[in-house]
This record gives structure tokens, sequence and C-alpha cells, in this order.
């Protein structure tokens, strides 16, 4: 199969078909998969006995997929942890969809040490140098993209309690305001206001997956942890450390493992996490309703006034 270092762009899916597995190629079967909230997912057959995973959405939404495409491509330049190769993305209107045609990951059982080895990977990535991706200003990504089916600003910042508050937190406040009530309100205000006073300038800046919960990792061939479904920038790695705790968080070796490589700083380390979760609850306020609301508060009570 041909090797793609960079994400192509095409007119068609059958176009995307021939440039990456050959003239003669062709789609014989199409299998739907589950478990996309955002867009459709399907495991693709070519006459060549080759396999693809294809996203598709409606062809108004191909950013969406264009942004996937660089956030995984970030993550696997530094090769420490695998990521599905990007085949292609483009529009064909024959369909009327956009599409995303990634690698498929034919997961193999997991190698002994599974979370382990998947803790020093992670670790390994926060700590590689991340300064392509960033090309003016010490935090951001080289493009705007999602969280979720939510916009996400990646404006180059030179602090980073600056950049998780204006492309963090306050966009989802905006999107969120109705919910809020007048002291709820007040308490936005104020933590906006005094971030500064719980986050910490990282040491080191560090490419983040960006929205690493259970369901964006999975087993690859190789038996190891692969990721998927980014929503990358450059921050601070206790971000991505703060969301594998939210929904259901990962088996404890997992963080003694990241410790051993990468360990955070204990120091006011639980308020951060809080902050950092803040985040992910407004935007699932925001995407699904007011069931996220209870939590959003409770975190507002702590450090807000």
């Amino acid at each position: 199969m041909k090797e793609t270092n960079t994400a192509k762009t095409y007119a068609s899916l059958q176009e995307a078909v021939e440039d990456c597995f050959g003239a003669s190629a062709r789609i014989t079967h199409t299998e739907r998969l589950h478990g996309g909230d955002i867009s459709d997912a399907f495991r693709v057959r070519l006459s060549t006995g080759d396999l693809l995973f294809l996203k598709t959405n409606a062809l108004s939404r191909r950013d969406l997929f264009l942004t996937e495409a660089a956030g995984l491509q970030a993550l696997g330049t530094p090769g420490e942890i695998g990521v599905p190769r990007v085949l292609g993305t483009g529009t064909d209107p024959e369909q009327g969809i956009s599409f995303l045609a990634l690698e498929y990951l034919d997961g193999a059982p997991p190698v002994p040490s599974y979370w382990e080895i998947f803790g020093h990977q992670l670790a390994a990535l926060h700590r590689a140098d991340c300064h392509l991706f960033t090309p003016s200003g010490k935090y951001g990504f080289s493009m705007d993209n999602y969280i979720g089916s939510s916009p996400q600003k990646n404006i180059p910042s030179e602090t980073w309690t600056d950049f998780y508050r204006n492309c963090r937190l306050q966009p989802q406040f905006a999107m969120a305001w109705h919910y809020l009530d007048d002291s709820a309100r007040k308490s936005a205000e104020y933590l906006l206001e005094h971030l500064d006073a719980f986050l910490r300038e990282p040491e080191f800046s560090s490419l983040l997956h960006g929205d690493l919960w259970s369901g964006n990792v999975l087993r690859g061939p190789d038996g190891l942890a692969w990721l998927i479904d980014p929503a990358a920038c450059v921050g601070d790695f206790e971000a991505d450390l703060a969301m594998t705790r939210l929904f259901g968080g990962f088996p404890e070796s997992f963080y003694a493992a990241y410790r051993e490589i990468n360990p955070p700083d204990p120091c006011g380390l639980d308020q951060r996490r809080d902050l950092y979760q803040l985040y992910h609850l407004l935007n699932h306020l925001n995407l699904f309703g007011a069931a996220y609301l209870g939590s959003v508060l409770d975190i507002l009570r702590r450090y807000g006034r």
C-alpha cells in the first residue's frame, strides 16, 4: 500500500481509493460501525483485499475531518505512540458527503503490561519536542479544531493561563451562560479573572491529545494502546491526565507508570485537575444538556466567589 505522510485531499472517495491502493481498487463491501456520535463510521473492504476505516459527514462538515487528520498526524510525528495512518480527506459531491479515510486497526489481544506501557508512551509523548505545532506562540496549535462537535480555538499564546482562559473556558462559558444563575455567573467571572491563582505555568509545553478518555483509546494490531479522535493542541500535560480521570479513569498501574517518566507537580494538582475537567464538563453541558450542570456548579462553588 502507498505510504501517506501528509493528508491528501480528494474530489471523490473513489479517487482516494485509487490513489492509496492502486488504479484497479474498488469498494466491494461497506459495513456500518457503531459508536460515533458526530459522524458515520464504516469498515470498507476493497477489491484488493485491503480494509480501511471511513468516517463521513455532510459536505459542509469537511473541516471536522481536516482538523482531525491534522491532530492524528501531529500525535504520530514524535513516534512515541500508535495512531492510525491518515489516508486522506475530501468531499464526494455525488454522494453528498465529506470523508476521512484512515488505516483500519484490527485490534490484537493486549500485550502483558498493556497499561504500564501506555503510561510510559503517553509520558514520552508529553515530553517530546512540540514546537512544530505552534508556529507562533508557545501554546496553541497550527489551526483551530473541535472538541466533539464544538469549535475549539487554538489562538497562539505565550502563557498557558491566558490560552486556557481565552481559548478553553471563556468560549464554553459563553455558550453555557443561559444555564447559569446570577451566583454561578459571578463565580465564573471570578474564576476567569483569577485563573492564574489556580493554574501553573508548565516547565515545558506538551503536545496533547485533548480529549483523552477511554473511548478514544483502542488496542492496535500490536496489542498496544493507539489514540484516535484527537482535539489536539500544545499545552499543559496535566490537562490530558485530568481528562483520563473524568469518565471512569484508567487503572492505577497506568498512572504509576506515567509518573515514572513524567511526574506531575503534586502541589495544587487536585484543583488544576478540577479546572481542566471543568472544560470538558462545560462542553458536555453545551452538547448534551443540563445533566452536566450539577458537576459544573460543584467546581464553580469550590473555586469561584
